[in-house]
């Protein structure tokens, strides 16, 4: 049979970021929320979390809420919901918070319910945009909770409560929901209804905007963000040039928003594995930087250009611009900065890659000695994404046992995260890989099981997921466990057939891999 095929992990994808609207927002703000910048390497499925977070309060009982004949005052609702914000900003916590929002909530339906039939044509929102922002403010304090499934409801009846015909407002209320709903469903790991939703806002946006307003721009270049992270190249492409014509139209030239545009568009290009335009798109958003007097930002650009140098072989220019980049990290955010630890990563590879190994395990020494006391600040998943990174450096070095025990680190910073589910997923799957090579079959068969039961339950039907159950077919096949195996492969060749087509050399993997199993069968 063929020999195993690597795996590579999903990059961490970006934090929900969770706020509570102080209020109702108004035409000029339809746009779209902040979406932290991307990683360098593109992910294939995003994390996920469905899992409620312990300590929940009791709450108020649905029963109790809905006997409550106070709520059809049409006064409670605006009362409740400021109630909610300020239980948010003193500190008393979101379970507090969540009480009352429920209790807006039902309120404000009760008031929606006993309104007048809108008039046709007519602007006025009434009690439904009050509706749709407290069910805007409940989601949001369940995603503060970590109970994302919880936010969905709510959030897709937002979306239904809007009538974009009867005005902005209610396009802006649509919109929002849209967008929220899409975060909300990433961080559930569900990345294609998540990019559905992001694909409906657009929608809502442009009717109400234009093709050309800038703030359409903001939201084409978040939908391509995402585009990027579910490997959907093209589509991202086509994105982030609209987005690139819309900001060219509406800002000076070599503006910061066209600089974070050449960005993005760099990391496709570079995915596509075009690199020349790749490094002209970085030089431009560099170019536009430096006139900006934006320090750091050049400096990160650096390691980007740095990586498509080494990419092209070019090693000596990859050199020049980490040295150049760690030269100014180490200046503004000084020594032991993980920013600083993920260009000697970088530099480590790059040593790895041109034979020398005393220097490339130098710079991961280096590396690790920032991450294993990180300061204040550093988030876990900057210290897991580079533990993650030097243990591939040691896996190929033939330092399996220590690559092993870096993924263990790793996984365990992530596994009380909220949305790490996948990425967790991903670590395991490379376990995997490192067991199956040490002959250690039972422990690689347990841990791509492990892979597969998260992947599945974030409903992952990427080509990654149809190579982590030929990998478990492979684990299964040296157990003489052949039926399971039979299974595993005839799964994967459905997903890898649909997502990479008949002729892909993994599917090409797959193929003889089932063939073989099938003789052993005796079919």
């Amino acid at each position: 049979m063929p020999g195993v095929v690597s795996v590579k992990t999903p990059a961490n994808a970006p934090p929900l970021r969770v706020a509570v609207p102080e209020t109702q927002p108004n035409r000029s703000e339809l746009s779209n929320p902040p979406r932290t910048p991307m990683k360098k390497t593109p992910s294939s499925s995003t994390p996920s979390r469905s899992k409620p977070s312990p300590g929940r309060s009791p709450g108020v009982s649905s029963a109790a809420v809905l006997d409550d004949p106070s709520l059809d005052n049409p006064d409670l609702g605006p009362f409740l919901l400021k109630l909610a914000r300020d239980a948010i900003a003193s500190g008393e916590g979101p379970n507090k918070a969540l009480d009352y929002a429920i209790r807006a909530t039902k309120s404000f339906e009760r008031c929606c319910a006993a309104a007048a039939p809108p008039v046709p044509g007519g602007s006025d929102g009434g009690p439904v945009l009050d509706l749709a922002m407290s069910l805007h403010v409940l989601a949001a304090i369940y995603c503060s909770l970590g109970r994302f499934d919880e936010a969905v409801p709510p959030l897709e009846r937002a979306i239904k409560v809007p009538d974009p015909t009867r005005g902005p407002d209610h396009s802006l209320a649509a919109f929002s929901g849209c967008m929220q709903l899409g975060d909300t469903l990433s961080m559930l790991g569900q990345i294609d209804r998540s990019i559905a939703c992001y694909e409906e806002g657009l929608k809502i946006q442009i009717q109400t905007l234009g093709e050309t307003d800038p703030r359409v721009g903001e939201t084409c270049r978040y939908l391509a963000e995402a585009y990027v992270q579910a490997m959907q190249f093209n589509k991202a492409e086509d994105l982030c040039k609209k987005t690139l014509e819309i900001h060219r139209a509406h800002s000076e030239p070599a503006s910061l928003e066209e600089a974070a545009d050449r960005r993005l568009m760099a990391i496709i290009c570079e995915a596509k594995g075009d690199y020349e335009n790749a490094l002209e798109h970085l030089v431009l958003a560099s170019m536009a930087m430096i006139a900006s007097g934006q320090e750091s930002e050049v400096a990160s650009i650096d390691v980007s250009i740095g990586n498509i140098y080494m990419s092209l072989c070019r090693f000596d220019e990859a050199v020049f611009s980490y040295q150049k980049a760690l030269t100014v990290f180490k200046s503004s955010k000084g020594e032991t900065h993980p920013t600083v630890a993920s260009v000697f990563v970088r530099l480590a590879e790059l040593y790895h890659r041109t034979g020398k190994l005393r220097e490339s395990k130098s710079y991961c020494e280096n590396a690790l000695r920032i991450y294993n006391k990180p300061v204040p600040g550093t988030t876990v998943e900057e210290i897991a994404g580079g533990l993650t990174e030097i243990s591939a450096i040691y896996e190929s070095v033939d330092e399996p046992e220590e690559a092993l025990k870096l993924l263990q680190k790793s996984m365990k910073l992530l596994e009380d995260k909220p949305g790490q589910q996948s990425a967790i997923a991903g670590l395991e799957a490379r376990m995997g890989v490192m067991y199956y090579t040490l002959g250690r079959y039972e422990d690689a068969r347990n841990a791509f099981e492990n892979a597969v039961t998260k992947l599945r339950a974030a409903g992952e039907k990427s080509a990654f997921f149809g190579v982590v159950l030929n990998q478990m077919g492979l684990a299964c096949v040296q157990l003489f466990k052949i039926d399971e195996a039979g299974e595993l492969f005839e799964e994967a060749r459905g997903i890898l057939e649909q997502e990479r087509g008949p002729c892909d050399q993994d599917t090409l993997g797959v193929y003889s891999n089932l063939a073989a199993t099938y003789d052993a069968m005796g079919r």
